[in-house]
């Protein structure tokens, strides 16, 4: 008799240590408070700045509508530094011509929200997705299988797809750590580890994030043009999502194809973030050569949006960065779900993208017409050796 694999009880203690550690971590960073996630550690060097003398107003350091040289202007200071908050333009030789803008205002309030609600708000969607994941695995448990092991498997995917799929993981990890790095490392890691090892982790980091971008791209595409024909909704999906997939109440498995809903959802939202991430990436790796957001924006107002399109190439920059952190939270947070879900939250699921074989009984718990279709095909196969799996722990 082929007995089903269960994980050792010392594995899901790991796992639920590993994630208490990740909450108490983010719960840390929540305790910093946005004041002090807003704060910049950058200071000017001594002497750098030019201050009043006392009882001088800040403007009254050049007087007469004078700049440093005693460069006549016919305007006053108030009008002459109000044009420069707004971003008036002059003119420079030298090949930069974003030279040319003394001050841009934007870049004030892209530092506020880079360093404040969005570092805030990163905490809360991923310490909140872990928190909601072990809140499920304590009610819940694992989800597992109503009628054993079979002992017979069917093939659920290809080495093409499997490929595909580890492809576009491993990188997305790669480039979820690294860019979590950038986001957050600042705010720890220098104290734990040395500024100048935090350094070069960052650099090399860079690097790899990248570099490993390119592998990503190609995993979603592949991935896309694999499954996309399978992933468009069909009749099984309202009824798997009124009754949530089964996964909430334990003898229930509402029919599904290959994909289930749950799955589609997932499929499209690692496509279309995706997409949205290697586009938003692209502008960041080649700064000030695409006008991304402003072809965008005036997508958008086609709708009757009234977005802005004359974005200098600064603003694109801006807008690129913080769109890119924002998708790149959001998708991290999904694919904590997408991992928990695929090892230890379903018995037997790892085996679709372990070795590409399912139990018999798993195929027809999960995805009932996607089974009986192969059943019809006669695609099951022979019962596996003796031996392949271990006495469950009940």
């Amino acid at each position: 008799m082929i007995n089903a694999w269960t994980p050792r009880p010392w594995l899901a203690r790991s796992a639920a240590l590993a994630l208490v550690a990740f909450v108490t971590v983010f719960a840390a960073l929540i305790s910093l408070g946005p004041d002090a996630l807003a704060q910049s550690s950058v200071r000017p060097p001594a002497g750098a700045t030019q201050n009043a003398a006392p009882g001088q107003t800040p403007e009254g350091i050049f007087t007469g509508g004078q700049l440093p040289g005693n460069r006549n202007l016919d305007t006053s200071d108030s009008e002459m530094w109000r044009a420069v908050r707004q971003g008036i333009r002059g003119s420079v030789t030298i090949p930069d011509p974003n030279a040319a803008q003394l001050v841009q205002s934007e870049g004030d309030n892209w530092r506020a929200i880079r360093s404040g609600p969005l570092v805030r708000w990163s905490v809360y969607v991923l310490g909140g997705m872990v928190l909601l994941l072990l809140l499920f695995y304590l009610v819940r448990g694992r989800i597992r299988l109503d009628h054993g092991y079979a002992g017979r498997t069917v093939t659920r995917f290809g080495f093409v797809e499997r490929f595909s799929h580890w492809l576009l993981a491993v990188s997305f990890i790669i480039l979820a750590l690294t860019g979590l790095n950038i986001t957050f490392g600042k705010l720890f890691l220098p104290q734990a580890i040395g500024k100048s090892a935090f350094a070069t982790l960052t650099y090399w980091g860079k690097i790899s994030h990248n570099y490993v971008a390119f592998a990503f791209m190609l995993g979603l595409l592949l991935v896309f043009v694999l499954w996309v024909l399978e992933n468009f909704p069909n009749r099984y999906d309202l009824k798997w999502i009124i009754k949530g997939g089964g996964m909430f109440t334990k003898g229930t498995h509402p029919p599904a194809k290959k994909f289930n809903a749950g799955q589609k959802i997932i499929f499209w939202l690692v496509i279309l973030g995706g997409l949205s991430l290697a586009l938003s990436g692209i502008a960041l790796m080649f700064p000030f050569e695409t006008a991304l957001f402003a072809k965008t924006f005036a997508f958008i107002n086609y709708f009757g949006a009234d977005l802005p399109t004359d974005l200098t190439p600064l603003q694109e920059m801006q807008f690129a960065t913080i769109w890119h952190a924002i998708v790149a939270v959001v998708m991290i947070a999904v694919i904590l779900a997408h991992i928990y879900i695929g090892t230890l939250g379903m018995e037997g699921a790892f085996d679709a993208m372990g070795s590409g074989e399912v139990d018999e009984n798993w195929a027809k718990e999960h995805h009932s017409v996607w089974a009986k279709e192969l059943t019809s095909k006669g695609q099951a196969k022979a019962p596996a050796p003796a031996g392949t799996r271990a006495a469950p722990a009940e």
